[in-house]
């Protein structure tokens, strides 16, 4: 709901940025990722096999399911790359599988030859771990945040239905629509005018913007929402918004 508040139109998404969308639920996208990186899951698998793999082959199954593990489980804060993050995944899957298979036939094999790859394996169970509970926290505020603006929204006799029905379509639009929001919420004056009567200041807006009035009262929902945010303790919306305010 948030996303059709900020929406606009975009750049090409960077592979991170891909990732957020396809954990937010992007399946679209996810297909499509994992098809163009079949050549390096295919890569990655081989290395630890020591033959070229197939796609027909059991291995790079295993390999596909760990690459979307590892989309899933990504997360940019870590600082390394989905690529590298991916790779000792599909490695730990890989083995994994290859020491069940083994176990199975009754042969020994030994992989502890490659000790700094057993090494990167613990660490990320530990940063998983850490990651999941981060999580789940963030999501809890998230939820807390949300319902404490529709609560003031509220008081403003607005709602998130009308906000997206009177949200600004063209990009520029919703640029100026923020951009007099931040006006208000750093204003003392105006944020307080704002509060005390639910009415935006647009006589005292007016000398500060290059808007005309009229754009100011066709946005006056969207704007007002945003003064909230800004001016409010919402720190995921606001991070929510840097992003939506993005092109």
């Amino acid at each position: 709901m948030l996303g059709l508040l900020f929406k606009g139109k975009r750049r090409e998404k960077s592979l991170e940025e891909k990732v957020e969308c396809i954990q937010k639920g992007d399946e679209n996208l996810q297909n499509t990722l994992i098809e163009s990186y079949k050549p390096f899951i295919a890569k990655t698998v081989s290395s630890v096999c020591r033959r070229y793999i197939h796609e027909s082959d059991d291995e790079f199954s295993i390999g596909l399911i760990a690459f979307n593990e590892a989309i899933q489980k990504y997360s940019s804060e870590k600082g390394t790359s989905l690529i590298s993050f991916s790779e000792v995944i599909i490695k730990r899957r890989v083995i994994d599988y290859i020491r069940q298979q083994a176990k199975h036939q009754g042969i020994s094999l030994d992989y502890h030859d490659d000790f700094q790859e057993e090494q990167a394996s613990g660490l990320i169970d530990a940063e998983l771990s850490i990651k999941e509970y981060k999580d789940h926290q963030d999501q809890i505020m998230r939820r807390e945040e949300i319902l404490q603006l529709t609560t003031t929204l509220g008081e403003f006799d607005l709602s998130f239905k009308e906000l997206i029905e009177h949200s600004p379509k063209h990009t520029d639009a919703r640029k100026n629509a923020m951009f007099i929001a931040k006006i208000i919420a750093e204003n003392d004056h105006l944020k307080q005018y704002l509060l005390d009567t639910r009415r935006l200041p647009i006589k005292e807006l007016l000398p500060l913007v290059s808007v005309s009035r009229k754009t100011i009262e066709r946005n006056r929902k969207y704007i007002i929402a945003i003064t909230l945010i800004i001016a409010g303790d919402y720190v995921f919306l606001k991070d929510y918004l840097k992003g939506g305010g993005e092109t």
